[in-house]
Parts: C-alpha cells; sequence; structure tokens
C-alpha cells in the first residue's frame, strides 16, 4: 500500500470512527441505558477489522463460508457493535433509532432470534465468545475452508473459568485459524480489573497455554490496530491459536468518560451527550 492510499483509508476510517462514536453516545442516550465506556474504548478496533481487515461477502448468511467470521463475546458493547455493522452496510443505518426498545431487533446484547443481519450468536453471558469462536474456527477446518476466525473478549471477562477451558483446548487441537483480542483496559463494572481480580501477566499466561501473542499498545490509534492486526494474521496457519493484547482506553474520545470504569453501563444525560457529540463532529451522517 502506498503512502497515499494508506492516508486516504485513515482519513476515511477516521471519519467512519468518529460518526460510530456519536452513534453510540445517541443510541445509549435516547434509552438511558447501554454501555458507552468499553464501546467508545473498541471503536477504532472494530472499524478496522470490518472497514480494512476482514474478507467479507456482500450478502450475509449464516453459514459464513467462504469469509472470515467475528464473534463478538462481551456482547454489552452491542452499541458498537450494531452501528458498525449497520454502516458497512449489514442492515440500514436509520434501525439504530430503535436500540433497546420493545420488539427492536437490537436489543441490549446482541441475540439471533430476531435475524439481524451480521450477529452470528447471542452474547449476552460473558466468557462463552471464546468457546463458540473455537468451534468456528474447527467447522472452518473441516470445511477446508481457509478464512479466518476473529474473536473480542473483555479483560475482565477473563475471570470467568470458561475462557480458560477453551484457551487450553485451542492450542492442544492446533487451532491456528483464529484470532482472538482482548480488549485490555483495566477497567470493568466495580471498578479496574486489579482491584476486582487481577489478571496477572496475561501475556506469560496466553504463551503458558501456548499460543502465540502480539500486543498493540496504542489500541486506540488505526494505524496501530491494521499494523498489530496485519501481524496476527501473518502468523496464522503456524500450529498454534493467535491472541492479540490490544491496549484501550475506556470511553476513548469523550473526554469525561475516558480512564474510568464509571461509564462501564451508564448514560450520559442530555447537558454530557452534548459535550460528547461536540468532542465528535459528524462526519458521515446522523441516523
Amino acid at each position: 500500500m502506498t503512502a497515499n492510499v494508506l492516508l486516504m483509508n485513515l482519513t476515511h476510517l477516521n471519519d467512519f470512527t468518529t460518526q460510530v462514536r456519536r452513534d453510540i453516545v445517541r443510541m445509549v442516550h435516547q434509552v438511558n441505558s447501554g454501555h458507552p465506556g468499553g464501546s467508545l474504548g473498541c471503536t477504532e478496533f472494530l472499524v478496522a477489522l470490518y472497514q480494512e481487515i476482514m474478507e467479507r461477502k456482500e450478502e450475509f448468511d449464516m453459514d459464513g463460508i467462504g469469509e472470515d467470521l467475528f464473534f463478538l463475546s462481551n456482547g454489552h458493547i452491542s452499541p458498537l457493535f450494531y452501528s458498525v455493522l449497520a454502516r458497512s452496510g449489514y442492515f440500514p443505518v436509520s434501525e439504530l433509532v430503535t436500540f433497546r426498545k420493545i420488539d427492536s431487533r437490537l436489543q441490549g446484547h446482541p441475540t439471533t432470534h430476531e435475524g439481524l443481519p451480521g450477529v452470528r450468536v447471542a452474547s449476552g453471558s460473558l466468557g462463552q465468545g471464546l468457546s463458540v469462536a473455537v468451534g468456528a474456527a474447527e467447522a472452518k477446518k473441516l470445511n477446508k475452508d481457509n478464512h479466518l476466525i476473529y474473536s473480542l473478549h473483555g479483560d475482565g471477562e477473563l475471570q470467568e473459568g470458561q475462557n480458560w477451558e477453551a484457551i487450553m483446548y485451542a492450542s492442544a487441537k492446533n487451532i491456528d485459524n483464529l484470532i482472538a483480542t482482548v480488549d485490555y483496559n483495566g477497567q470493568q463494572i466495580d471498578g479496574s480489573t486489579d482491584q476486582v481480580l487481577s489478571l496477572g501477566n496475561l501475556k506469560a499466561k496466553f504463551e503458558a497455554f501456548d499460543w502465540t501473542v502480539v500486543s498493540i499498545e496504542k489500541g486506540n490509534d488505526l494505524k496501530s490496530i491494521i499494523e498489530g492486526l496485519e501481524k496476527a494474521k501473518s502468523l496464522t496457519g503456524k500450529g498454534k491459536p493467535v491472541a492479540v493484547l490490544l491496549h484501550t482506553v475506556m470511553g476513548n474520545g469523550v473526554d469525561f468518560m475516558m480512564h474510568t470504569h464509571a461509564w462501564h453501563g451508564k448514560a450520559p444525560n442530555d447537558e454530557q451527550l452534548q459535550s460528547a457529540l461536540e468532542q465528535n463532529p459528524e462526519t458521515l451522517g446522523d441516523y
């Protein structure tokens, strides 16, 4: 990729990211419910994944054969997921206005019975997404489909024991078509992860379970994310699953939400919404 092409891509991705942040705070505000902190912290990652990294088919189908697949494990960051899906063409952007409303396909945690394009698995209960991703990766191998499985997990979510069973299984069975990313922001609903239940040396733990680990220190920088994910892709197919430790800031892009667990599941009031929107000027058009 030439420098000019990269610059054009980053300009588009930055505009996309800014608009997604607007979507997130507006969606949560309109129903006074939802999870803006983690959604904002992972915005750059999910934008880069869907707009730059994954190989996706034009039409969505649940089989997912012949394309890369993504599984969101920390389903409470659904405002981000819905915004990126809508603005990536999976369903109309105008549907974002129905977030968390009665009979909406856009529930607080993604579900499958509403048939929302882009959602492959319900993800309300934390700790289950990695098991699903490992199963999907095995299915790819059985189908001789060389595409990759991506997943996203909260760092506090790794306090759930089921994750470690899946981590052990993935390496033991050489699931090397899987890239599992951890949103490593050090915050969870009740405080910092160190205060609630320390994760210790997460890199060393994944490596002890025989995973390859890639660290993205600037987890809210699009260029760093793209470079890190490209590196992770280059390490697939070598007998080991790949873990990406994505060092993010919770609430990134909205100054009063950053660096604190307080906005894990709290909606902004009218004045706070206006401040958040002023920090993220409209780029692609509001819903």
